[in-house]
C-alpha cells in the first residue's frame, strides 16, 4: 500500500491539466465515489492493528493532498469552457427569447386599484360560489326578481328558497361580507370574476369581471359619490372625458343611477362602440339602500354609504380599443402580443 500511495503522491505532484476536462478527469479518478482513495481506504480495513495508525496518517495526509491539489487547480480552470463545448463563442451576443406581457384585464384592473387606493379605498375579496342571502336576499332582491331564475343565474343548487347556492352573478357579495363582519366606517373595492347565463358573443360572456365599491359613513352624501367617481374617470381616462348621470334603478341602492362617460374611441363623434351617441355606460351606482345597512347590521339612520360597480372588460375595451369580449379569455397570442409595451 505504502508503495501505492507513493507512486500516486508523484502522479499528484507532477500533474499541470491543460484544460477543465482533464481536471474533472482527475477529480473522478482519485476523488470520484470510486476512486483510487475510496479504494485505498477499502484496503486500509485489512491493514494489521499495529499498521494501522502508521498507514492511517499516511492515507489521510495523501487524500489531503489531492484535494488541495484539485482545489488549486479548479481555480485556474474554473471558468474555461469544456472542450465538448470549445466550438461555442462566447464573445457572441445571447440568443433572445420571447418576452412576456400582462394581460389586458390585469392591466386594468391594477390601474383602477392604484386609483382608489389612493383616495383611501382597501381592497375586499370573497367566494365566487354564494348563497342565496349573500347574493341576493340581503341586497334586498326580491323573491321574484329575474335574476333569481334558472336563466339569469348558474345556480349549483336549487332549492327555490334561501338554501340556493349560485355562482356570484356580482362581487356585490363581498360587500355583504364586510357589512356583516366589521363595523362602519368601510370604504373598500371589490375586484373579482362573476357568472351570469348569458349567450357568448362579441358584447357579452358567461363570465366577466367586475370591480364594485363601497363606502359607509356618516353623512356620506349623492354629492361624495359623484365628485368620487369623476375624480375616477378622470385619472383613467384623461381629464377632457365628460360624464353624466342617469337615473336608473338597482334593488340594492336607492337613489340610483348609471354613469355615462363621453365615448374614448370617437371623442363624441359617433361610432358604433357608442351606438353613434358620444355616450358609453361604464357603471351604474347610487346610495346604499337602508334595508340593505339593516339586513347587514348597521343603524341606517346614523349611517348612510354609496356603492358602485363597473365591468373591467368595458373599461379595457373603451381604454384599448378592443371591440370583442371573447378576445379577453381566448388566449390567443397575436392579441396578447400587442400589450407587451404595458409591462409593469
Amino acid at each position: 500500500m505504502q508503495d501505492q500511495i507513493d507512486q500516486y503522491t508523484a502522479e499528484i505532484n507532477a500533474f499541470a491539466p491543460a484544460n477543465a476536462d482533464e481536471l474533472e478527469t482527475f477529480r473522478i479518478k482519485f476523488l470520484g465515489t470510486k476512486g483510487l482513495i475510496k479504494d485505498l481506504f477499502e484496503q486500509f480495513k485489512n491493514v494489521g492493528p499495529e499498521e494501522k495508525r502508521t498507514f492511517g496518517k499516511v492515507l489521510n495526509q495523501f487524500k489531503q493532498l489531492a484535494e488541495a491539489k484539485y482545489n488549486e487547480l479548479k481555480e485556474t480552470h474554473n471558468s474555461e469552457p469544456t472542450t465538448q463545448n470549445s466550438d461555442i463563442d462566447l464573445t457572441l451576443p445571447g440568443d433572445g427569447f420571447q418576452v412576456g406581457s400582462r394581460h389586458p384585464l390585469s392591466l386594468v384592473r391594477n390601474e383602477i386599484i392604484d386609483i382608489f387606493k389612493r383616495l383611501g379605498f382597501v381592497v375586499a375579496e370573497g367566494p365566487e360560489i354564494e348563497d342565496d342571502w349573500h347574493n341576493f336576499s340581503a341586497l334586498n332582491f326580491p323573491e321574484e326578481h329575474p335574476a333569481r331564475d334558472m336563466q339569469d343565474t348558474f345556480f349549483i343548487k336549487k332549492n327555490a328558497g334561501k338554501d340556493d347556492i349560485a355562482l356570484r352573478t356580482h362581487t356585490s357579495s363581498v360587500q355583504v361580507r364586510m357589512m356583516e363582519n366589521g363595523k362602519p366606517p368601510f370604504r373598500a373595492i371589490m375586484p373579482g370574476r362573476v357568472y351570469r347565463n348569458e349567450a357568448i358573443s362579441a358584447r357579452a360572456h358567461c363570465f366577466f369581471h367586475q370591480v364594485e365599491g363601497l363606502y359607509i359613513d356618516e353623512n356620506v352624501s349623492f354629492a361624495d359619490l359623484k365628485q368620487t367617481l369623476y375624480h375616477f374617470v378622470q385619472e383613467l381616462y384623461g381629464e377632457g372625458t365628460q360624464v353624466r348621470f342617469r337615473p336608473s334603478y338597482f334593488p340594492f341602492t336607492e337613489p340610483s343611477a348609471e354613469m355615462d362617460i363621453s365615448c374614448t374611441i370617437c371623442k363624441g363623434a359617433g361610432c358604433n362602440m357608442c351606438k353613434y351617441s358620444g355616450w358609453v355606460e361604464i357603471l351604474g351606482c347610487g346610495m346604499v339602500d337602508p334595508n340593505v345597512l339593516e339586513n347587514c347590521g348597521i343603524d341606517s339612520k346614523k349611517y348612510t354609504g354609496f356603492a358602485f360597480g363597473m365591468g373591467m372588460e368595458r373599461i379595457a375595451n373603451l381604454k384599448y380599443v378592443i371591440r370583442d369580449l371573447r378576445l379577453f379569455s381566448e388566449n390567443d397570442e397575436r392579441f396578447l402580443k400587442q400589450f407587451q409595451t404595458e409591462i409593469i
